[in-house]
């Protein structure tokens, strides 16, 4: 009998990430190894532009620091590595350099759970040059993803004005990893609690649920599903009233309530509420709230899921829609630009003899010039230390001097080279932490910057002395010619 192929999960696992990059990296890599050309330099995350709204909140700056101080090349990728390709592209010198690599990285960010806003720098990148470059595919994918989750998460939560929202993506998610690091990304933008178990676990945060049709078809009724669950769950009953009609499954759901409520009367227990997963959410709550209303249950809670946006979450609360948000953060409207943030990674000073030399790249279009040199960003706050209301930011070189008296600087050492490799210079937050902090920096934010459709343009200026050094290399390279 033949053996059977097992299945395989086709994700990596912990001790397998040194791959994790795009091959025009590890043949730059091989290209600068052979060369000799493996000075140090510095290059910047950032982003131009924002899919919707005028703010980003930044996120995943711990994965990254974790793969920049475990990374490692093990026998059996360089093995693969030197037989993969029939012309053999890597040598035996460079596949020594993998077995002895590690990464020794100076990084300067911008915390996670920080608005931030277009052109910003968000992490400096300092190291040889090598190094600097294997980093990019991993740096992009954890930082473009999670900033992506944690800013809709936060509009979301910005639209529902106060009403408590859940993640409930992880089904919709590109990915296991996509799953869980939605998940913590989700916390961090204001989700108060994800359904995904696993994420629970690994980052300490709020895993909630209720129930799915599933549950309800698979009785004989709806009302006999409904007490099934409410004998089970007193203390959290919130039934799913959707799966036939869903103003019956609402009189099931008063029914299934007082019988909880006679059951459990010692222990005070009551209906928590019900979801609605399907319809015109905003007729169909009004309706089920005339229902809970009229049998005197007012304290039961309308909870809505299925395709929530900000963008509909605004215009069913405008709409009077009685609901609190549990609210899938993947789907985009028509409103907006595509599900993707496109941070980038560009090179912006190299060290040679007689110190750091900056580093710039021009185009005809504007928009995909960089800035040069090693970077701070600083933000200035309103003449009120009380109110703290963010004015505008200042993109400086490093080392400049505050631009104003209210000023803060964003960007904190978070690691340091050593000869041995990276050392962990940043007490890194919980992601309870990091939420917290950012929910309280957003509302530092003024509201203009803040919603949801016609959005202002936020202040982001750049010091006179890196103006002085665009201006100062734009002339340098016109006459050399290089353009």
């Amino acid at each position: 009998m033949t053996e059977l192929r097992k299945p395989g999960s086709g994700l990596l696992k912990e001790g397998m990430f040194a791959l994790f990059a795009d091959y025009y990296e590890l043949t730059m890599a091989m290209a600068d190894f052979a060369n000799g050309n493996n000075n140090r330099i510095t290059e910047n995350y950032f982003f131009r532009k924002i899919p919707q709204g005028s703010y980003a909140i930044t996120a995943g700056l711990e994965q990254v620091v974790d793969f920049v101080l475990n990374a490692r090349f093990t026998e059996e990728d360089i093995e693969w590595l030197m037989q993969a390709k029939p012309n053999a592209d890597f040598d035996e010198n460079f596949a020594d350099y993998l077995r002895n690599f590690r990464f020794h990285l100076d990084i300067d960010a911008i915390t996670e759970g920080t608005p931030v806003f277009p052109g910003e720098p968000i992490m400096n990148i300092t190291g040889p040059s090598i190094e600097v470059q294997l980093l990019e595919t991993y740096l992009l994918n954890i930082m473009n993803f999670q900033t992506l989750v944690a800013t809709k998460s936060a509009r979301v939560v910005e639209a529902a004005e106060g009403k408590t929202v859940l993640d409930f993506g992880s089904r919709r998610a590109h990915g296991r990893d996509a799953a869980m690091l939605g998940a913590r990304a989700a916390t961090i933008g204001g989700v108060k609690g994800t359904s995904l178990v696993a994420a629970g676990r690994e980052f300490d945060i709020p895993y909630v649920g209720t129930m799915a049709h599933k549950f309800v078809m698979d009785r004989p009724d709806e009302l006999t599903a409904f007490n099934d669950y409410c004998r089970i769950f007193p203390h959290n009953a919130i039934l799913l009233i959707d799966t036939y009609d869903t103003l019956q499954g609402a009189r099931n759901a008063v029914t299934a309530g007082k019988e909880l409520e006679e059951r459990f009367r010692e222990q005070g227990y009551k209906l928590t509420g019900v979801r609605l997963d399907s319809g015109n959410l905003e007729e169909l709550s009004k309706g089920v709230r005339k229902i809970l209303d009229d049998a005197g249950m007012q304290y039961a809670k309308i909870f809505a899921s299925n395709d929530l946006d900000e963008f509909e979450i605004d215009r069913l609360l405008k709409a009077g829609a009685p609901i609190v948000t549990g609210a899938n953060y993947n789907p985009l409207t028509g409103e907006g630009g595509v599900s993707a943030f496109g941070g980038v990674y560009k090179i912006v000073e190299r060290e040679e003899t007689g110190g750091w030399i900056p580093k710039i790249k021009f185009s005809s279009e504007t928009a995909k010039m960089t800035q040069p040199g090693r970077k701070q960003t600083w933000r200035v706050y309103g003449d009120d230390p009380a109110k703290g209301d963010y004015e505008r930011d200042v993109i400086a070189l490093a080392g400049e001097e505050a631009p104003a008296r209210n000023a803060r600087p964003l960007m904190v050492l978070i690691t340091k080279a050593t000869e041995n490799g990276t050392e962990q210079a940043y007490d890194f937050p919980s992601v309870k932490e990091i939420a917290a902090y950012s929910m309280a920096e957003r509302q530092r934010l003024p509201k203009q910057y803040r919603l949801i459709e016609g959005s202002a343009r936020y202040s982001v200026e750049i010091s006179k002395c890196l103006e002085n050094m665009i201006d100062m290399l734009k002339e340098k390279y016109q006459k050399q010619d290089i353009f």
